[in-house]
């Protein structure tokens, strides 16, 4: 097996920035983290994928025809750096993702992004069921709260902790960035 680590980087868009559209959100620091992980990843010359969604929903902020849909500049790809469009929660699914890093021989994953219970979970637990050996690096992701038909209302840092400990050591190891780094 391949010794390379690739990078996935989910939905680093900048739709994601409306507060006023998707509510109260955990991790303000998740886009730093993000940053400094594939800075990180660059510098060592490790492989980088990035996805983003593309929302089929005309007045969502992450339809392609809305400026949200956009790739955050301090995540966003250089060089010939994939960048794959999905409209649905995994990056695995309408995409050649799983494909492409087949075809490199490579295994092992570092997933990251948002949201943490939505995309970036869906596009871990696919990644452990095909077989990748996946880290999420937790401080590099994050959500927004979450709302029950009976009203009740989940902060988002409790879904996000939540998400990350329903992945971890059944689809993923959780990490922080600088544990990742330092291994």
């Amino acid at each position: 097996m391949s010794n390379t680590v690739a990078l996935i980087l989910i939905d680093w868009q900048q739709g994601f920035d409306d507060l006023a559209y998707w509510g109260n959100r955990n991790n303000p620091d998740a886009e730093a983290n993000g940053a400094k992980l594939l800075n990180h990843w660059r510098k060592i010359g490790q492989p980088v994928f990035h996805v983003k969604h593309d929302s089929t929903e005309p007045q969502s902020r992450l339809n392609p025809s809305h400026p949200g849909n956009a790739i955050k500049d301090a995540l966003a790809p250089i060089g010939d750096e994939p960048l794959y469009g999905k409209n649905v929660n995994s990056a695995f699914i309408g995409t050649t993702l799983e494909a492409d890093l087949r075809a490199a021989g490579i295994n092992k994953l570092v997933l990251c992004g948002i949201t943490t219970d939505h995309c970036v979970n869906t596009s871990t637990r696919m990644a452990g069921n095909l077989g990748f050996e996946a880290t999420i690096a937790a401080d590099a992701c994050a959500t927004f709260d979450r709302k029950l038909p009976d009203g009740r209302v989940f902060e988002a840092a409790l879904v996000h902790d939540v998400a990350l400990a329903s992945l971890n050591g059944e689809f993923a190891a959780v990490k922080a960035v600088d544990e990742i780094i330092a291994c």
